[in-house]
C-alpha cells in the first residue's frame, strides 16, 4: 500500500479543511515546501497536492508554492484542483509534476480524461457525498453515482482513482473502506482512499482490506498518526 501525505494549498499556505468547506481552513504552515521536505525525511515517496483556490477558480492559483516544493524535495508530486485543460496539464508537467488529478472535468467530460490519459500520467479524483459525485470543489452534488463514474474509466489508461468520502474529510472518524472497495471493484484500477484517516488502526484496516493507497492529511497535522511508523508498517 502507498501512503501519500497531503498538502492542501490555500492562499500560498498549507491548510486543512473540514468536509471541504473553505471557511474551515486551519493554517499549518506558511511555507508548504518545508512540510513536503518533512514528509521526505519521514520516508515518503509521494506528496499529494491540492490547489484549493484552483479548485474553485478553475485555473491554478498556487504555482509559486508548487515550484518551491519541486525545487526543494525529491518526492514524486501529484496535483489536483482546477485542472480543466491540456494546457494546464502540460504546464504542470513542465514544472516537474509527476501526475495530475482530474476531478470535476471527469464528470463533465470523461472523453477529455481518456484522451489525456493516453498522453500523460493521469489520476481520476472521485469525490462523493452519500455515494453521489460532488464537483466544483465539492460545492455541487451531481446526479451520478460514484461507482458509475469509476466504471467509466475501467480501461481508459488512467493510472489510479483517488476516492474521497467528503462527509469524512478532515473529520478523523475513520476511512470509509466499504466505499473505497466499491470504487476499486467498479474500476479495476489502483484505488487510493481519502477522507477520515485517523491513526494506525485505519492503516492496518486498509492493508487488510487490500486497498492500494491512502491519503494522509489531518491525522499527520494533528499528531494522531505517526507517519514514520505508518511507512514502516506498509513496508512489512
Amino acid at each position: 500500500m502507498t501512503i501519500l501525505p497531503a498538502i492542501d494549498l490555500k492562499d500560498g499556505k498549507a491548510v486543512r479543511l473540514t468536509k471541504g468547506l473553505m471557511d474551515t481552513a486551519k493554517i499549518y504552515s506558511d511555507e508548504p515546501w518545508q512540510v513536503a521536505k518533512r514528509f521526505e525525511e519521514l520516508g515518503s515517496q509521494w506528496v499529494h497536492l491540492v490547489d484549493l483556490n484552483g479548485a474553485f477558480a478553475g485555473t491554478p492559483q498556487n504555482l509559486e508554492q508548487i515550484k518551491k516544493i519541486r525545487e526543494n524535495c525529491n518526492l514524486k508530486l501529484e496535483i489536483g484542483g482546477g485542472i480543466r485543460d491540456e494546457e494546464t496539464i502540460k504546464m504542470y508537467m513542465d514544472l516537474g509534476v509527476d501526475r495530475v488529478i482530474l476531478g470535476s472535468i471527469a464528470v463533465k467530460n470523461p472523453q477529455f480524461v481518456k484522451d489525456m490519459a493516453s498522453k500523460y500520467r493521469v489520476v481520476v479524483g472521485i469525490d462523493a457525498i452519500d455515494g453521489m459525485v460532488a464537483v466544483e470543489g465539492w460545492a455541487e452534488v451531481s446526479d451520478m453515482k460514484a461507482t458509475d463514474l469509476a466504471r467509466e474509466f475501467a480501461n481508459a489508461g488512467v493510472e489510479a482513482i483517488i476516492c474521497t468520502d467528503v462527509g469524512r474529510d478532515g473529520m478523523m472518524t475513520g476511512v470509509n473502506i466499504e466505499f473505497t472497495k466499491s470504487i476499486q471493484e467498479a474500476s479495476g484500477l489502483e484505488t487510493i482512499a481519502s477522507g477520515g484517516l485517523r491513526d494506525m488502526e485505519d492503516i492496518k484496516a486498509l492493508i487488510e482490506a487490500g486497498i492500494d493507497g491512502t491519503i494522509v492529511g489531518k491525522a499527520f497535522y494533528e499528531g494522531t498518526l505517526d507517519l514514520n511508523e505508518a511507512f514502516r508498517k506498509v513496508k512489512q
